[in-house]
Order: structure tokens, then sequence, then C-alpha cells
């Protein structure tokens, strides 16, 4: 027998509790979601005394407003309308911060002093150390360092210089969308982290601006470096020991000496670098594209796990280079072998031109020989023609052109 019909009365009582259970959800979603951005308190930098003409000191502002949101039991946002701000070195220390979600919202230009002898012995203009969950978006930092760069490029006594935005033992932090020019030295520095997402942003100074690393990774893990533009005096980005899990794709490099993992061994005692991808990268007249570099000296670190894939140089000097020899000057290190183990490094994907007639150089060390170099699918050209490869201490194998095939 065929089933009794439900009446109407049930089916229209049921479409109002489904719709009533709906609007209760609605409801509910509405109240913890503006509840969420009720327990987000902003704190503007100008409340706190930042003036935003770019000649007025602002540091004690910028301070002041970090203190507050330091002392937050909730999410809190720092924020910096737009205009020009002054600081000198400043100083965010998240070692007794309540709040584990900071976020840094930027829509003007942080200045450092036109002067460099105000901040350029202080190792860093903006330093973060021991804070977790921080994330700064947007924003100009600017470290006007072009009187330093031509005081050290005429030869004079000059400080050493600083940091632009330094990051030290701190974990889960965001760096997206932000511009970071004209450092006295490094651009960004990350030091002793764990979980850090640089995104989006543009590093850029002169090509012939000493020492103007655009990001330098060393002694963190799970750093990821994602969809950026790097324009500098020195390598784009520079990974140096103690780093492991690192993540570099989308990145246009140029000027600059390329994306460097190293130097490295210059302590006998020495963290090593292991699982590194770099990947999707353009080199644009850069003096090198992918590099490890060791110094010639006894050392117990190593580089292991590391893949080079789908990549593109554009008159690249030194395209794949591995220089185990390193020693400038021959002054420090002569008649000495590198101790740092490389193995298992892969490039895969590589193409474009050489600016010089070797694209390949694997220059290893005689002590401890590369070993497990894979070369697939690198097709480099130098003028018209292919360019050449030259394989020292290197053992692995590789498929494509002959020059490479005999090469390890």
């Amino acid at each position: 027998s065929k089933p009794s019909p439900i009446p109407h009365q049930l089916i229209f009582q049921f479409s109002l509790s489904k719709m009533s259970l709906l609007a209760i959800f609605s409801l509910f979603f509405i109240f913890f979601f503006n509840l969420s951005l009720a327990t987000n308190t902003i704190y503007n930098v100008q409340n706190f005394g930042a003036k935003s003409n770019g000649k007025i000191d602002s540091t004690k502002a910028f301070l002041s407003a970090w203190g507050s949101a330091c002392g937050s039991t909730s999410a809190s946002t720092i924020y910096v309308p737009r205009g020009n701000y002054l600081i000198r070195n400043i100083y965010f220390n998240g070692q007794t911060c309540k709040s584990n979600a900071i976020t840094i919202r930027i829509d003007g230009t942080l200045l450092a002093p036109y002067d460099y002898n105000v901040i350029g012995n202080e190792g860093s203009w903006i330093k973060f150390e021991k804070v977790n969950g921080v994330s700064i978006y947007g924003g100009i930092f600017d470290g006007q360092g072009a009187s330093l760069w031509a005081c050290k490029n005429s030869n004079k006594n000059c400080p050493k210089g600083t940091t632009a935005l330094a990051f030290y033992n701190s974990n889960n932090i965001v760096i997206n969308g932000v511009t970071i020019q004209n450092s006295q030295m490094f651009h960004i520095l990350v030091d002793g982290c764990h979980n850090a997402m640089i995104q989006g942003v543009k590093v850029l100074s002169p090509g012939n601006s000493p020492n103007t690393d655009g990001i330098h990774v060393q002694s963190s893990s799970g750093v990821s470096i994602m969809n950026s533009n790097i324009g500098i005096g020195d390598d784009c980005i520079s990974i140096g020991p103690g780093n492991s899990n690192l993540w570099i794709e989308g990145i246009a490099c140029g000027p600059g000496h390329g994306i460097s993992i190293g130097s490295l061994g210059w302590e006998s005692q020495e963290q090593g670098v292991q699982n590194v991808t770099v990947k999707m990268v353009t080199f644009t007249n850069t003096e090198n594209g992918v590099r490890v570099k060791t110094w010639a000296r006894p050392s117990n670190g190593f580089v292991r796990n590391v893949l080079f894939q789908h990549i593109v140089m554009t008159n690249v000097q030194n395209p794949i280079i591995i220089d185990q020899n390193y020693c400038p000057n021959h002054e420090i290190c002569p008649n000495q072998d590198s101790g740092v183990k490389i193995s298992d490094v892969t490039y895969e994907d590589i193409h474009g031109t050489s600016a010089t007639e070797i694209a390949v150089k694997l220059d290893c060390s005689k002590t401890n020989p590369c070993s497990g170099i894979t070369l697939e699918g690198v097709n480099l050209s130098y003028k018209n023609g292919r360019a050449e490869a030259s394989c020292v201490n290197a053992g692995g194998r590789a498929s494509g052109f002959e020059e490479l095939s005999r090469c390890l």
C-alpha cells in the first residue's frame, strides 16, 4: 500500500523550522563575526604622537603603540596611516607579550635617518625579537642608505651599516605586500625563526650598493619566500647555516648576485642546510643564478636535498655554480679544502642565456667531493651557440646536451 501523504501543515512547519534554523545560524555568524571585529583593537600610531611629516622623530610613538598591542589579551592591529614617519633604530621585544596575533598594517612610509651615523652601528634599524604571530602588511621601509654606500665605495672609514627589517628567534611571522628599499645593508633578515611567510614583497636598491642582500635567512625552519621582486647590490636571497625546509618560489631577481646557499663553512662546527626548494625564478643580468658557496676551510657543515627547478636565466654570468674554493684574496684560507659536504642537489628545467661561455661550473672540494648531483633539462646558450660546462670533484648524472653528460 502507498504511504500516507504528509499533511501540508507539517511540511509548512518543517520548512518554517528549517528557515528558523538558518536565521538563527546567520544571527550567530553575524554576532561572532562582529565580536571578532570588536576584540581586534586598532592602535593608530598618530594617537600615540607619531607625526607624518617625515621630520619629527616618531620612534617613541611606535614603541608606545607596540606596548599597547603587546599587552592586549586579544588580537590587535597597529595602524600606520599615509605619510612619512621618521624612525630611529627601534626594538620590538615580544618576550612579555600577552597577544600572539599582532597585525601591523602600514599605509605610509617609514624613513630611517638620513645621517647614517645615527643608526649605522646599531645592527638593525627595525628589529623584532621573540615575537609570535606578528604580521606586517603593506607600507614602504626606506633605509636611506645612499650616503653610507657612497662612503663605503670611497674607501673611507664608515659604520658597518644596519639591516632594515630583522626578525630574531620568532615564530609564525608574515611579511606581505611590503616594499623595502635603500637599506644600509641587508634588507630583510630572518634568524632563528620557525614558520615565516614572506610574500609579495619588493626589495629595491641599486646594483652597485654594497652588501645589500635582499633577504637573508639563517638558523630557521619552515620559511617560505613567494611571489616577490628583488633587485639589489648583493644576493637576492642568501641562505646561511642551520636552515631546513626552505621554500622559494615565484621570484624575479635582478640586478644582484643571484640566489645563494652560503657562504657556508666559515666555522669548523657549523649547522648544515637541508630540504631547500627554489622554483619558478627568473634571473636577469645577475652575477650568478643559483649558487652554492663554501669557504675553503675545514668544517663539519653540509648541504643536502636541494631542488632548483623551472628557472629562466637572461644574460647571467654564472647561471649554475658550486664554488667550494671561496677564499677572497687568498688571505684567510690558502691551500685549504672545504669540509662542507654537498649531496643530492638537483637542477631541473633550467634554460636561457649565459653571459659567459661556461654556464655550468661545479667546483667541488677535493677532500669532500660533491655527490648525487643531477642535471636534467638544463639548456643554456652563450651568444649564438651552446654554453660549456665544467665539473671538478663532482659526481652524479646528467641528461641533455653532450657537454653536461661529459661533465659528471
